[in-house]
């Protein structure tokens, strides 16, 4: 691993994040955010929408945390089925909607359906983690007080199975094809955000989009310090050290106070994030490296086409038009084009 290249001394860090989607890259800017998905027939259908604001919640430390945290499974969520749905007229099987699905659309419409889907995804995810990857670490350390009370050992153990546990998992769900192709769209969004942040500027200060190519891509590595996996592994570190504070109290205190901590751990775990993205002292560095370790489970490399759906998605949110929905005409191999002014007039 070569932190010089992940690190990269003279790069602009942007606010612009990523996230990889079924067949696509959704990226979100500060005024816009973009979902790009590659269509079965070649085609890259692009949606843009303006990007929610929070106001004064995203200037207070910690609390800004809390925020992105709940805006990025809510939204997270959002967007992987809204990829999905691009997908949808091409998919030969067509969804069965529960009886109890038809009653909710019926009675309330059809975005009150889309909702209910998105935010009980969202409780379902919720809730597995917190069984898993929470509540039973904390209730298999307690077999570990037949062997010592020391607390802080116990917390470590605790701490370590936590870790464990979500490595094992990640791993696991890494063989699954559809799983393995969402990794290595991962992969080209870190490698076009790090290609982003490494352009030249004009007079103006502003980067020279037109620059950003597959080409340039393809030199950069699939790893970025900024990266959801390394916030997670943050969440693990910064979890442990609050737990460690509270002591070992019974089963049911311990299970309430890890719960209630969850915001605040969040929120720390974003601080942090932030400081690692505009850092690279030696102390981020080694605070970084779990979470990029991680990420060599969670990215791959890329092909053409993927880094393509990445640039086309970073091009969508620097531009200056209006939130649409359109589509990139599919165009013959080897004749794509290597920068946003040369894409074929049919985009609108």
């Amino acid at each position: 691993m070569d932190l010089k290249k992940i690190f990269i001394k003279d790069a602009c860090p942007t606010k612009m994040g990523g996230q990889a989607v079924m067949e696509g890259i959704m990226m979100k800017g500060e005024k816009k955010t973009a979902l790009a998905v590659r269509l079965p027939n070649g085609n890259i259908e692009i949606e843009t929408k303006k990007t929610p604001s929070y106001g004064r919640w995203m200037k207070i430390p910690i609390v800004r945390g809390v925020v992105a945290f709940v805006d990025s499974l809510v939204y997270g969520c959002k967007t992987l089925m809204d990829s999905a749905g691009m997908l949808e007229e091409f998919d030969d099987e067509e969804y069965e909607k529960t009886k109890f699905e038809l009653w909710v659309e019926k009675k309330f419409g059809s975005e009150a359906f889309w909702n209910f889907l998105i935010y009980s995804s969202v409780a379902i995810a919720l809730a597995f983690s917190i069984g898993i990857f929470i509540l039973l670490p904390t209730w298999v350390a307690s077999l570990a007080k037949l062997v010592t009370a020391n607390v802080l050992w116990i917390n470590f153990i605790e701490g370590l199975l936590r870790i464990a546990l979500f490595v094992a998992y990640v791993w696991a769900i890494s063989f699954m094809p559809d799983i393995k192709r969402v990794f290595r769209f991962h992969g080209a969004e870190h490698k076009t955000i790090h290609a982003f942040e490494n352009l030249p500027k004009n007079e103006k200060g502003e980067a020279e989009i037109n620059q950003l190519t597959v080409e340039a891509c393809r030199e950069y590595p699939t790893l970025h310090p900024r990266c959801g996996t390394s916030f997670l592994m943050f969440v693990f570190i910064i979890a442990f050290a609050c737990h460690v504070l509270l002591g070992w109290p019974v089963l049911w205190l311990r299970i309430v106070t890890r719960i209630l901590l969850l915001p605040v751990v969040a929120g720390l775990s974003y601080e942090l994030l932030k400081w690692a993205g505009r850092s690279d002292n030696r102390l981020v560095k080694i605070l970084s490296m779990p979470g990029l370790w991680l990420q060599k489970i969670t990215t791959a490399e890329p092909d053409t086409q993927m880094l393509e759906v990445a640039i086309a998605a970073v091009n969508a949110v620097c531009d200056d038009t209006q939130p649409r929905k359109y589509t990139v005409r599919k165009l013959p191999e080897g004749a794509w084009p290597e920068s946003r002014h040369e894409y074929p007039h049919s985009w609108g």
